[in-house]
């Protein structure tokens, strides 16, 4: 049922009784339902603790209404945060305001990837104490959304508006990602400062980053010169991960280390230069997906003998 009581589908006793055969608009239909439910439901989320936090703090009462209480969407509240965070004297936060407005307004996918970023940081950091807390000071949850609208201007050959919006995002957040950088849903920049993202790259799904974590090329030739990250990745603090190379599905990539050729899917690689954890021909293999659970340590036993 949408919002106001109006039905998606017609009740059952008054279906035909072989329905006409629309499978694709059907499951369009119900994908689109199912993001409105999505959406409505972390929406009331963010609000409820929006007022909790203006009664509990009265200093911050002013600045939660204007965010988040005066907004009737969560596609509202975002781009008008975004203007204002984004905003310079010669970049308008009314520009940018109607600029992601009508991103997010017009393409569910963006809107369907901000609900899962949230849904991400609440559920993997435990320093993310609401998903309010989330949309309002995560810099990586922030950088990523204007980046997503950063690429859509890039894809539809707006670039000149792309790069500057891409300039302001290094500028306020330290997030470096190229417009053309590809980056899929469920995704986690966790603290985010310095993290750079080259052109060609491409982030999957459910993937997460900590900081100053480099995705670049190995030189100044051009084409298709960056990494490829697939689903459920992660990719500790300070690791680089250079050239056009696969970081298989699952992977763990640890801390400091320096990857310069492919690895394989449930792997974890370590080290400068980096080395898989068991050896190259039968490197052990882990069952969970690291870049949701977020272990960063199961395998440094195998790998060290470090002691204290």
């Amino acid at each position: 049922m949408m919002p106001g009581g109006e039905l998606l589908y017609p009740s059952p006793q008054h279906q035909p009784a072989t329905p006409p055969q629309q499978p694709h608009s059907t499951i369009i239909t119900t994908a689109t339902s199912e993001l409105l439910e999505d959406e409505t439901w972390v929406w009331s989320q963010i609000k409820a603790e929006a007022r909790r936090d203006a009664e509990s703090e009265p200093a911050l009462a002013s600045y939660l209404y204007s965010t988040i209480l005066s907004h009737s969407s969560l596609e509202r509240s975002l781009s008008f945060h975004l203007g204002n965070k984004l905003c310079s004297s010669t970049l308008l936060s009314t520009l940018l305001y109607d600029l992601f407005l009508n991103s997010f307004s017009t393409d569910p996918d963006l809107r369907s990837a901000t609900v899962a970023d949230l849904r991400a940081v609440r559920a993997r950091d435990p320093a993310c104490v609401s998903y309010s807390h989330c949309l309002l000071n995560y810099k990586g949850f922030l950088a990523c959304q204007a980046h997503r609208i950063a690429h859509k201007l890039w894809i539809e050959s707006r670039r000149p508006l792309a790069l500057a919006l891409h300039s302001r995002i290094a500028d306020v957040f330290s997030v470096d990602i190229h417009p053309a950088a590809k980056i899929g849903k469920g995704i986690l920049f966790d603290h985010a400062t310095g993290v750079v993202v080259g052109e060609t790259a491409v982030i999957g799904n459910n993937v997460s980053i900590l900081h100053h974590v480099t995705l670049g090329g190995t030189g100044k030739s051009g084409g298709d010169r960056h990494p490829k990250i697939s689903d459920g990745v992660l990719i500790g603090a300070g690791a680089t991960i250079l050239g056009n190379i696969k970081i298989g599905e699952g992977a763990k990539i640890g801390a400091g280390s320096v990857v310069l050729i492919d690895v394989p899917a449930r792997t974890t690689a370590v080290g400068n230069p980096a080395r898989l954890v068991g050896g190259k021909e039968k490197p052990s293999m882990h069952e969970d997906v690291p870049g949701e659970s977020m272990d960063h340590t199961s395998f440094i036993s195998e790998w060290s003998d470090y002691i204290i």
